[in-house]
């Protein structure tokens, strides 16, 4: 139940940082640059730790990674054949598929006996019907794999399981769920499970995010190649130059913009505020009406004043925040008036990947 997580802090250098089930710290420190300079050292530090701490090595290791593709709809123990079958899906998760595939070959390399499972940030959006699966592109794309795939998957499944705890009025009924971080989405769940999502074939669609533009006319991209911009040139702007940190010129971190009165800031975070709630109520088309709107992840959990500013955009709708309830960050952030509950739930990732993992391993 413990993490583990190497960051790398504000100065550029890696730290480890490790807390129990309970919440409390069990260490904190620096590391030496020159001791993690890449992924196998950085996890050699992450795995000594973990194996004194432990007294031995773990049973098993579980990874969030990205992509799982239109087959892979639970969590697998990784083998080769596995392995480069998410290889394959790189180009689909360019900033993200690496970095999950890196850790998982070092320990397959250095403590092979380890089962190691992946737990697939699209599986909890498999149950998706074949209209809220496609694009309006001929079938042999779809058949290559086109399709809306959606992401943030683990989080949303969090998020339904904790809402049978500690909601279980609204837990059954159509919710919408939004996951405000670094990447931004929403998703439409009814009865627990992802009916829709605003992003798709990649973690591009949707919602505007830190440094990705969110929804785009494909046009754009057209234009930029005519210009001479090479696909990797594109590829960069589009992950890491658009979104916040584009619209603004000064950040992709909400506290930076919510702190400064630069008119770019400004015009950034209303942007975000307009769009993301313009894409929040649409999914309710998916299931007919919204009986509960949910907020998740570091900036939907912490931020009320962009929570603030996204809910401005629903007073046609009879959704009404409760300043005070909002500033506590919940569990309930409306007003007795509203007419649509809104809350506040912290996700946690790290949990669905850790019970994942062990009922494969008893599994096996």
């Amino acid at each position: 139940g413990s993490g583990a997580p190497m960051e790398g802090s504000a100065t550029g250098h890696p730290r480890l940082r490790g807390r129990d089930a309970a919440g409390q710290r069990l260490v904190e420190r620096d590391i030496a640059p020159s001791h993690a300079p890449d992924v196998p050292n950085g996890q050699e530090v992450v795995g000594t730790w973990l194996s004194g701490h432990l007294g031995g090595a773990p049973l098993a290791v579980g990874h969030r990674v990205v992509h799982g593709g239109p087959d892979l709809a639970e969590p697998v123990l990784i083998d080769d054949s596995i392995l480069a079958k998410l290889d394959t899906f790189t180009p689909l998760a360019p900033l993200h598929q690496p970095n999950n595939l890196a850790p998982i070959r070092v320990i397959r390399e250095r403590r092979p006996w380890i089962p190691q499972v992946a737990c697939f940030d699209t599986a909890f959006h498999r149950s998706h019907s074949d209209v809220a699966d496609r694009y309006a592109l001929p079938e042999h794309l779809y058949q290559q794999g086109v399709r809306r795939y959606g992401f943030h998957g683990l989080s949303y499944e969090y998020i339904a399981q904790r809402l049978r705890q500690a909601l279980p009025e609204i837990a059954m009924g159509r919710i919408i769920a939004a996951h405000l971080g670094s990447g931004v989405s929403a998703c439409a769940m009814h009865q627990g499970k992802s009916v829709d999502s605003t992003m798709g074939f990649t973690a591009l669609e949707g919602l505007p995010m830190g440094t990705r533009p969110g929804r785009l006319d494909a046009g754009v991209v057209l234009w930029m190649m005519e210009q001479g911009m090479s696909h990797d040139d594109i590829e960069h702007v589009l992950y890491h130059d658009c979104g916040m940190k584009g619209l603004s010129g000064i950040s992709n971190d909400m506290r930076e913009l919510l702190a400064s009165d630069a008119p770019s800031a400004r015009l950034a975070l209303k942007y975000f505020a307009w769009r993301v709630a313009e894409g929040m109520i649409g999914l309710g088309c998916a299931m007919n009406g919204i009986d509960a709107i949910v907020f998740t992840a570091g900036v939907g959990e912490n931020s009320a004043e962009i929570r603030q500013a996204i809910s401005e955009h629903w007073g046609w709708l009879g959704i009404k925040l409760d300043p005070e309830r909002n500033a506590h960050h919940g569990p309930r952030i409306s007003s007795d008036d509203s007419r649509i509950g809104v809350y506040v739930v912290r996700t946690n990732e790290e949990l669905i990947i850790a019970q994942h993992t062990l009922a494969l391993v008893k599994q096996r």
